[in-house]
């Protein structure tokens, strides 16, 4: 193991995680007005309709498999399902997933390249951004062919196994990638980048989304009418 690989999946994921948390706190201390998706739709809604979709049910899906998939311990589902089982079920899922993503997001960027309205008033951390995620969801969909190669999720549970140590504070997480081909380890660093630059970029506007369940148990609102003062009359 070198020290570049040592430093990209033992030393590189918690300055990844850090900038990620510390940035996003502080940006929506000291700029909540750029805390938005900053939608170019009153631009040109044709294609962003088909794109976004596809690309948010695409990546929304795959981060909660991804979060879940890779962070719970085996022993909790190996009662249930075998590891070999788990991982066809991730592929065939995931590779769905990654497929619509990775339809979206291409249609987002040739829109965002292609119509000069919208790239002249995208920033550069737009386009870049959406370069990350292509490639990013090009790696995913790569890794398909290489997993079908050991279905018997060996793979699979060394690169749970990684990140579980990761978030554990636990050592050694790096040795167990030794052996993992430059996809899978070039789709793992790209990912761990993507949370480096997340604070920098329109996707701190996920954080809102995530808020927007705060209104499940939010008290309802009462209405008071102020010719009648009547809480709730509607006329």
């Amino acid at each position: 193991m070198n020290s570049l690989h040592h430093f990209l999946f033992n030393i590189y994921p918690y300055i990844c995680l850090a900038v990620f948390l510390l940035g996003s706190l502080l940006r929506f201390d000291r700029d909540q007005y750029s805390w938005k998706s900053d939608s170019s739709q009153l631009l040109r809604a044709g294609q962003l309709r088909w794109g976004s979709n596809l690309f948010h049910i695409g990546v929304l899906f795959l981060f909660f498999g991804h979060t879940f998939g890779m962070l719970t311990p085996h022993f909790l589902y190996e009662p249930f399902i075998t590891a070999g089982a788990k991982q066809l079920v991730a592929m065939v899922s995931g590779g769905v997933a990654g497929l619509l993503g990775f339809v979206g997001v291409s249609i987002l960027l040739h829109r965002r390249l292609s119509d000069e309205r919208i790239r002249k008033n995208s920033r550069t951390s737009d386009i870049v951004l959406l370069w990350l995620l292509w490639a990013q969801l090009a790696l995913g969909l790569a890794t398909i062919p290489l997993s079908a190669q050991h279905l018997d999720g060996s793979m699979m549970l060394k690169l749970a196994e990684w990140a579980q140590r990761i978030v554990t504070f636990r050592g050694g997480a790096a040795d167990l990638l030794v052996d993992a081909g430059w996809i899978f380890q070039t789709h793992m660093a790209l990912g761990m980048t993507i949370f480096l630059v997340f604070p920098f970029t329109r996707l701190v506007h996920v954080w809102s989304g995530f808020g927007t369940l705060a209104y499940v148990a939010r008290p309802y609102q009462v209405v008071r009418n102020r010719r009648l003062g009547v809480p709730g009359n509607p006329r």
